[in-house]
């Protein structure tokens, strides 16, 4: 195992070894030696998918930390190679995906519910009885609800994307071929000098709640959202540019949030572990902050998806030079109606 100090190096306090026995539901009764052999899986790959998921590591081989679903989990894991559902090359990055999904979940559940666990256990922390008892009766509270709700979302994930997966799959495409956009607020980073903590987070929730919304009912959806900037997906370019536009209009006439800018790209990209790769990403994402604000930038795929439909407008600007492509063709996109109100006004100057 790497060195990670001293064994009482970050010991828990007593109330956090209270608070998490209540929440692993028992109490740690084996050693990492012990988990392996019971696993039937070797040390040194239970090590290694431990780490991978994200958990601290005791520089105490002795040390008892794990419970009978550490066991149950590790069996889970390595059966999935073992019966070939995932690659033998795969079953780290699974950990670690898997991992990181769960402790950026757990931080969001901990943190919606952090002043209320907070002031249960401040109220009784004379007293390790009531310490213990307060654990219990939070646990109880939030912990099933949770645990349920994250499942039934879950759910409803897995048959949405199983269900393009397979439309993907009848259609014969070699490749997976999505629009990919990016949509991110200008002048965030100084925006950030200004605002307090409460003020950022209620700015970065409105801005989330908001283009989730506009994301889902125009059938797409988030691939992530990072800070300032919301990446999204759909499968018809339409869609794509319709969010696009609703994205503008939803905060155009808005003091609370600053306008936004949005970049579109077409083509065939790499899904993996829930994230999108390919020069097709990087291109929507060097329209996006090459837009200006309240404006819609599109390559020349989108532009061509789009020309046949009356709704759009495009407009061909000149070539971007941007590291990674050569003169790269851009559009800007609008409402057709829009650009036609305009005109009119125009002609009547």
């Amino acid at each position: 195992m790497p060195d990670q100090g001293p064994p009482d190096a970050g010991r828990p306090t007593f109330r956090q070894n209270e608070v998490e026995q209540t929440l692993l539901g028992e109490e740690p009764t084996y050693t990492r030696d012990q988990v392996a052999e019971l696993a039937n899986v070797d040390l040194e790959r239970a090590q290694q998918l431990w780490i991978a998921m994200g958990f601290p590591v005791s520089p105490d081989p002795d040390a008892v930390m794990f419970t009978d679903a550490d066991i149950e989990a590790l069996r889970l894991l390595t059966t999935l190679v073992d019966e070939n559902v995932v690659e033998k090359s795969m079953e780290v990055a699974v950990a670690r995906t898997l991992g990181q999904s769960m402790s950026r979940l757990a931080e969001w559940q901990v943190g919606v519910v952090n002043s209320y666990i907070r002031s249960r256990i401040a109220a009784a922390a004379a007293d390790p009885d009531a310490i213990r008892s307060e654990s219990r009766v939070t646990a109880a509270d939030t912990v099933p609800t949770m645990e349920k709700l994250q499942n039934y979302v879950w759910r409803r994930h897995l048959a949405a994307v199983a269900g393009r997966a397979l439309s993907v799959e009848s259609s014969g495409e070699t490749d997976t071929v999505l629009a990919v956009g990016f949509a991110d607020m200008v002048g965030y980073t100084s925006l950030t000098r200004r605002l307090d903590v409460s003020e950022l987070t209620s700015l970065l929730e409105e801005f989330e709640s908001v283009a989730t919304t506009i994301i889902a009912r125009g059938h797409g959806s988030v691939v992530k959202n990072v800070g300032d900037e919301v990446m999204f997906q759909t499968t018809d370019p339409r869609d794509a540019a319709r969010i696009a536009l609703e994205l503008h209009d939803a905060f155009a006439d808005r003091d609370d949030v600053p306008a936004l800018r949005v970049g579109i790209a077409v083509g065939p990209v790499l899904a993996r572990f829930g994230d999108l790769y390919g020069s097709v990403v990087n291109m929507a994402a060097r329209l996006t902050s090459n837009a200006h604000p309240g404006t819609v930038l599109v390559d020349s795929e989108t532009a061509d998806a789009l020309s046949g439909e009356d709704e759009f407008y495009l407009k061909s600007l000149r070539p971007l030079r941007v590291r990674g492509f050569s003169k790269l063709r851009t559009y800007a996109l609008r409402r057709n109606r829009d650009h036609q109100r305009e005109g009119s006004r125009d002609t009547e100057r």
